[in-house]
């Protein structure tokens, strides 16, 4: 209850701070390339349930016929805009609607497609996915650059399934079993720091 609470008034006073640059976001997402402002995209929520995640576009309105749901190095879908809205990762600001709507958490472990969600083991699955997925957490701040880091290797779709992928999963579990309210604001404060850096 209380982590709702503190949910619902991040989000809320954030949306209310943010407006004006949300506005010209949306503003510069528009001329920028054609196609809509946000991005919906199927994601795993608590509890195996599926919902709508939303993101500022990043990337052309077609990207998702035009490759993989995983982003990789300096990948041509993305546009002028996206590339960076995605190194400021100010892109995710709309997933505070998410949590808003009770789908999300403002700290929380990243959600997955199903398709991989379906490489989850039981045991992690579980774990993982008894709290609320969030707009941040550790393993997200662990993996800023993951698509500079998948851009290394030949075969980046393996090398996020066998070696990305457990490490985010154990940390989900993990964050799932000892969260609190200092925690989150530890992964929050950790959150301002490194993308003030960038």
């Amino acid at each position: 209850m209380a982590k709702r609470a503190f949910d619902l008034l991040g989000a809320g006073l954030a949306l209310l701070l943010l407006a004006p640059l949300l506005a010209a976001i949306a503003l510069w997402i528009k001329l920028d390339s054609p196609g809509p402002v946000l991005y919906r995209q199927e994601r795993v929520g608590r509890g195996g349930c599926l919902f709508r995640i939303h993101k500022f576009r990043t990337m052309v309105a077609d990207a998702d016929r035009r490759g993989p749901p995983l982003t990789v190095g300096a990948d041509p879908r993305i546009t002028r805009a996206g590339a960076w809205l995605r190194r400021t990762r100010l892109d995710e600001l709309p997933q505070l609607l998410d949590v808003i709507a009770g789908h999300m958490s403002l700290v929380g472990p990243r959600p997955e497609v199903p398709q991989y969600v379906a490489h989850y083991p039981p045991g992690l699955r579980e774990r993982a996915l008894a709290v609320r997925p969030g707009i941040t957490s550790d393993a997200a701040l662990d993996y800023l650059d993951e698509s500079t880091l998948l851009g290394r290797s030949s075969d980046p779709e393996r090398a996020y399934v066998e070696t990305i992928l457990p490490h985010k999963l154990q940390l989900a579990a993990d964050y799932a079993e000892h969260a609190t309210l200092w925690t989150d604001l530890r992964v929050l404060a950790r959150t301002l720091r490194r993308l003030l850096g960038r």
